[in-house]
């Protein structure tokens, strides 16, 4: 395939750009921007917008600039900025030397709001937000002009460079635009261009003591950078005629801005002010807590860059607004972590096995197939000896009729290793709690299988008691109980719906050896529970790790009954 021939579009956005592209428009240039501001961590809504961005300046021989729109000295701080560079790096995608600020044009900005002064287009209006906000109007009535608005040029200058110098207090003045406070579009209604903040940037200290609001800010950034096409969402479309007109009367460059419909994501919050809030309020454990729709959460629960990209394109570009459910994101996740995860064994609720007709002393070791997805993952051994450990949930003392499993006098497989049978059931004296169970196994089943033809209906896991690691396992489900959180009942907010069982934490977990001392962030599967990641939280010898979903897919059961569609 030529390596620059134009790529095939699959969605309206690129179909834009490849016209573009093959009419010559931008001289053939091809340049997007990611603009994220620096108030929060980026969740999987904005891995939608890296994507598209970084993917389509890939796909046709351009460029993405990762630009921080940081024009809130209030709300901005530097570990946004090193988080959102982490996150998008660790997607794939990089922005080499095209790193940006719109703080990089602060000076530009305030000389371009001077020249609107100039011509007669801004002017500084000392009425307070509420009565500017008032003055609006509604979208059937006209708004009621600034008693400011018809200011000399002159005391415009002199006002603004006062507020400039820092002569007034924060919220006796603001710079507005003078556009028309007739227009449908309320955002023409004299917009807010500065307002008053004596706080310190992270990047420009106390330099400046007005600072540009992002309507002002935006537009002329992307025109300073010579960006070809703007990809925003649809939240921007009413703003794109404040963009324009700003652009058309300074007479600069003027980029195309693209709307496509934002993520929602089902039983999950996008907005940054609500993650926000459960940070603040401690209802989760941090930005990165594995609950969280951030990136760097999904990450800690063992998502991979390759399933968040492969998801991003399954669900496309478009200009409609929906919710994805989020079973479709974790489907992308199973698929990955399938091909990718070694398989091991881990008991999570542990119950004690004696083998009694296995030698005291002995131990032995195991093949263990790593991956059957991957022939050339090979095997491993595992050790295996007189004590084990089963999981409690595989064993029932008087079972009904559709348990397979684990009972007096049953016959199980253990996994790689023998057929055993329960002889007898060891119980604490005090409560009655099962605390071990006895067995006996036959040596001719090594390896799983019986030289005359017997199949056990059941197949479980298990651990040698002498060799297993202890662990702490983190289970999560969904932050949320309600598909739509800000479903609520009258008098109720979307804190209502926190799922109380969101995460529940196990300790005295057993792990077969080979899992003690894997590096943070090792993905893999515990053959029967799941799949599972190594939590920064582990110590050596102490591993830590958080159950990234369970192997049920309920997309794919979705799918194979035509529900999906």
């Amino acid at each position: 395939m030529d390596e620059n021939a134009t790529p095939t579009p699959t969605d309206f956005v690129r179909q834009i750009v490849a016209d573009d592209t093959k009419s010559g428009k931008w001289d053939g240039r091809v340049v997007t921007r990611f603009p994220p501001e620096p108030n929060g961590y980026l969740h999987i809504g904005h891995a939608k917008s890296i994507c598209l961005n970084f993917g389509i300046a890939r796909e046709f021989g351009g460029t993405c600039h990762l630009r921080f729109d940081d024009t809130n000295p209030t709300k901005e701080e530097d570990e946004y900025v090193l988080a959102i560079q982490r996150d998008v790096r660790w997607l794939g995608f990089d922005w080499g030397e095209h790193l940006y600020y719109a703080s990089d044009y602060f000076d530009q900005l305030h000389a371009w709001a001077i020249q609107l002064i100039q011509a007669g287009k801004a002017y500084v209006d000392e009425q307070t937000s509420a009565e500017i906000r008032a003055s609006r109007g509604k979208l059937a009535s006209r708004g009621v002009e600034s008693p400011h608005r018809d200011r000399p040029i002159a005391e415009n200058l002199d006002l603004f460079a006062r507020m400039t110098a820092g002569e007034f207090e924060e919220g006796t003045a603001v710079l507005r635009a003078r556009i028309d406070m007739e227009a449908p579009n309320q955002h023409l209604r004299d917009p807010v261009m500065y307002r008053i903040l004596k706080a310190s940037h992270h990047r420009t200290g106390a330099k400046w003591c007005v600072y540009p609001m992002y309507d002002w800010a935006h537009g002329q950034s992307d025109s300073i950078e010579k960006i070809t096409h703007s990809i925003c969402t649809l939240e921007f479309r009413e703003h794109r005629p404040l963009y324009d007109w700003y652009l058309d009367t300074l007479g600069v460059y003027h980029p195309q801005q693209i709307e496509f419909a934002r993520l929602n994501v089902s039983f999950t919050v996008m907005s940054k002010r609500r993650l926000l809030n459960l940070v603040e309020e401690d209802l989760v454990r941090g930005w990165n807590d594995p609950r969280m729709p951030t990136i760097s959460g999904m990450r800690r629960r063992g998502y991979t860059a390759e399933a968040i990209r492969h998801f991003a394109a399954i669900i496309g570009v478009d200009t409609t607004e929906s919710t994805v459910d989020v079973a479709l994101l974790e489907h992308c996740v199973r698929e990955d972590l399938n091909k990718r995860s070694p398989r091991f064994m881990g008991v999570l609720r542990p119950l004690r096995v004696v083998i009694e007709n296995y030698p005291e002393g002995r131990t032995e070791e195991v093949d263990a197939v790593n991956n059957p997805e991957d022939p050339a993952a090979g095997s491993r051994k595992v050790p295996f000896g007189r004590v084990l450990y089963i999981e409690r949930d595989d064993f029932m003392e008087d079972p009904p009729k559709q348990f397979f499993r684990l009972a007096p006098g049953r016959e199980v497989r253990l996994r790689y290793a023998y057929f055993v049978t329960c002889t007898n059931v060891v119980k604490d004296p005090a409560t009655g709690e099962i605390v071990e169970l006895r067995c006996t196994y036959d040596p001719a089943t090594k390896g799983g299988d019986s030289p005359d033809g017997r199949k056990p209906k059941a197949t479980l896991h298990w651990v040698s008691a002498e060799h297993a690691v202890p662990a702490e396992v983190r289970l999560y489900d969904h932050l949320f109980t309600r598909e739509d959180p800000d479903e609520v009942a009258e008098g109720q907010g979307w804190r209502a719906n926190l799922n109380p069982r969101s995460l529940e934490t196990l300790t005295g977990c057993r792990l077969e050896p080979a899992l003690g001392d894997l590096p943070v962030e090792s993905r893999v599967q515990f053959e029967r529970l799941g799949y599972f990641c190594v939590d920064p939280d582990s110590k050596p010898g102490a591993p830590v790790f958080n159950r990234t979903l369970t192997l049920k897919d309920e997309w794919a059961r979705l799918q194979k009954k035509g529900k999906t569609a």
